[in-house]
């Protein structure tokens, strides 16, 4: 163990001390988030080129990337018609031909300063054709002075990000140096077994062969992902995540919970409270809940549903449960108005049963907040309802029997311990309307058990959604008239509160201004965001879902919870501006009665293509999980599911989508470990259990470890 952390410490050496780095360079590498020696050794190569056999220019293919070096003849700025600022070329020449370079986009002091008549360099990219001449557009380009230079020519070259100050010759040097004095530093204690069956080389060996492969590995095998050096990476880091899940998971089945007693007579009275009866999908995922709360250890189950598929009711019939059974209920929403759409609908289902339920947002007054404290730890509370402010320290419950969590995303693994330990092993159940591809649900939610509700209500219909540019502002609005005058409600939605300097995006309170003043005045226009307070938005809402507010404008407050089947209209003002997920989610405010309902999406989307991209998407789907699976291709997993607020240890290397495969071979791995020694006491898993300890940083409370 001694020599465990005396090798993290040197690994913590700063990058500074390494030979050739000194403290101006440390200052440019910190830019890159290279600050430590360990940072450095996973500063991995964003691309490869060989140069074991450079070709000649005559020997270059049109539509290959090659690599070649040519001196350089000639550099100018070429002025054309289509492109005012010119294009920067340079001719190159060697003893069998010549080849043009050119930039569209370019730094010309850059250019004049670095390269000189006469120098030789090495090019990388794609040979293309231009008037039955050779060109090339925007290579890589390094200078060289000699060829039999070990690092930098006659092998596989590792091609890193650069910055300004930072040249690949340069990076290069340090990173050998690095390589070949601290790569036998790292250590991952996996059992032999596993390596050998999974094919993993030893993680230093790993390392060193992705920065500098060996002379006789096939160049194929590491452009086309299947370089077992990368997958030793990306399995390494991947088994450390689930071997983390899995101690979770397995502690909390092993802990003493509550086990519920769910009789006929509790069913009936729960039957009676509902408005509605439930769908074959809805019916399906109570059952699973009952299951789980029946077992005399902690339910952990997850419910994954669209927008409107009626995941609060299945909550809600949880929460009765509970309570019937003399425990109190905890239901945490990400903000105030979802907090207080959930009181006011469950205050209203449970009047007939008698329950008491109590709103707790950072909003309340001291005076209100004082009693509704003192009320749940005297058990005068049944069910309460709020944003984090329930799992504040001076929150004291009597009974906890049952945690809800609704729209999981927004919160993290800390947040939902947090909540775990206000009770004694409480159950817990989390909703996200987030839907997410299994495998990466079982990464991000590894620790749950997970129900899907696969099914809309009776009566709902899709919502129609329809791309309009800024042009076509009329149509928008003529389209909102012909509903109001139907008697039907309308959202218009704005990405600002209120007018920025800074950016040119439509705010909520001057739209709100103009749409009554100069678009629709005979009209009933209203407006809520987000710095009202609770009691100014629940009076809007209130007005809304009473059909004495004809069109409401709004910020994103309204994106999840708001319901009222009686708006068929959602605009959205800016719609470029928005991000998939949020665009599903603010869609599903309307399409909640039986009414065709639309979804409007205003852009100024000429500017860019990824925003193009995502609209394009919205207009031909309302299926939630294949928005979710573009929504992940588009944003990336880290960004997708907040992997550095949810309390996972970073990834490096691995990404959850690409890698899915190694993910679930590590996951099956991890777990198999942790089912035949779930405390990870035994000697040899004594290694496996600092290294995990050490990769999350107690960022996850693993119950069963330290």
């Amino acid at each position: 163990m001694a020599v465990l952390i005396e090798k993290k410490m040197e690994l913590s050496t700063p990058i500074q001390f390494t030979k050739g780095v000194g403290p101006k360079l440390a200052d440019v590498l910190k830019k890159k988030g290279i600050e430590t020696v360990e940072d450095a050794l996973y500063y991995l190569p964003r691309k490869y080129e060989d140069r074991r056999d450079i070709k000649t220019i005559s020997k270059l293919e049109v539509g290959k990337t090659e690599t070649f070096i040519g001196k350089i003849i000639a550099m100018k700025v070429c002025s054309y018609k289509k492109n005012r600022r010119g294009i920067f070329e340079m001719a190159l020449g060697d003893e069998s031909g010549t080849i043009t370079a050119k930039w569209f986009i370019y730094n010309y002091g850059y250019f004049k300063n670095r390269f000189k008549k006469g120098q030789k360099i090495i090019l990388s990219g794609e040979i293309k054709s231009y008037r039955f001449q050779r060109e090339i557009h925007h290579p890589d380009v390094e200078i060289i002075k000699d060829t039999s230079d070990s690092i930098n020519f006659n092998r596989i070259v590792p091609i890193y990000s650069e910055t300004e100050g930072l040249h690949q010759k340069t990076i290069r040097k340090i990173m050998k140096n690095v390589v070949d004095k601290h790569s036998c530093l790292l250590i991952s204690p996996i059992p032999s077994f596993i390596r050998k069956r999974q094919n993993l080389l030893e993680l230093s060996e790993a390392i060193k062969r992705v920065h500098f492969p060996k002379q006789d590995t096939d160049f194929t095998d590491i452009i086309s992902g299947r370089y077992p050096a990368y997958r030793t990476i990306i399995f390494d880091e991947l088994f450390f995540l689930e071997l983390g899940l899995a101690v979770l998971k397995k502690g909390l089945t092993v802990e003493k919970g509550v086990a519920f007693k769910i009789t006929d007579n509790i069913k009936e009275r729960i039957a009676s409270s509902l408005p509605f009866n439930l769908t074959k999908a809805q019916e399906r995922v109570v059952a699973e809940i009952e299951e789980d709360m029946k077992r005399p250890f902690p339910m952990n189950r997850l419910i994954q549903g669209d927008v409107g598929s009626g995941k609060t009711i299945v909550a809600l019939i949880s929460a009765l449960i509970a309570v019937e059974n003399g425990y109190q209920v905890c239901i945490m929403a990400p903000t105030e108005i979802l907090a207080e759409q959930h009181f006011l609908s469950i205050r209203h289902l449970t009047k007939k049963l008698k329950m008491k339920t109590a709103l707790l947002t950072g909003n309340i007054k001291k005076a209100r907040k004082d009693e509704v404290f003192k009320a749940i730890k005297d058990c005068d509370i049944d069910i309460v309802i709020g944003t984090h402010a329930v799992i504040q320290e001076s929150v004291e419950f009597n009974r906890l029997g049952l945690g809800v969590i609704d729209e999981q995303h927004r919160f993290g693994v800390i947040q939902r311990a947090t909540l775990i330990r206000k009770g004694y092993n409480p159950d817990i159940l989390v909703m996200t309307a987030t839907p997410i591809p299994r495998t990466l649900a079982l990464t991000v939610y590894g620790d749950l058990d997970i129900s899907i509700i696969d099914e809309l209500p009776p009566g709902r219909r899709p919502v129609v959604t329809k791309l309009y540019h800024e042009k076509d502002r009329k149509k928008v609005y003529r389209i909102v008239q012909k509903e109001v005058e139907k008697g039907r409600q309308v959202y218009i939605v704005c990405p600002l509160v209120e007018e920025s300097e800074k950016l040119d995006l439509k705010d909520a309170i001057q739209m709100a201004e103009h749409i009554k003043r100069d678009i629709f005045p005979d009209f009933r226009v209203g407006l809520i965001h987000g710095r009202m307070n609770s009691d100014e938005k629940e009076k809007i809402m209130l007005l809304f879902k009473d059909k004495r507010i004809d069109i409401l404008v709004s910020t994103t407050v309204i994106e999840v919870g708001i319901d009222v089947p009686n708006a068929t209209v959602m605009v959205i003002e800016h719609a470029e501006r928005f991000g998939l997920s949020q665009l599903h989610q603010l869609r599903g405010r309307v399409g909640r009665g039986e009414d065709i309902s639309l979804c409007l999406l205003l852009a100024k989307y000429s500017k860019s293509d990824g925003a193009k991209r995502r609209l394009n998407i919205m207009e031909s789907t309302t299926d939630g999980f294949k928005i979710s699976e573009e929504d992940l291709a588009i944003r990336g997993p880290g960004d997708f599911i907040g992997i550095r607020q949810s309390g996972f240890p970073d990834f490096r290397v691995a990404n959850i989508v690409r890698d899915k495969e190694v993910l679930i071979e590590a996951r099956k791995e991890a777990f198999s470990i942790v089912e035949s020694d779930p405390n990870l006491t035994d000697p040899s898993n004594r290694y496996l259990k600092k290294v995990l300890q050490e990769r999350w940083k107690g960022r996850l409370e693993l119950a069963t470890v330290g």
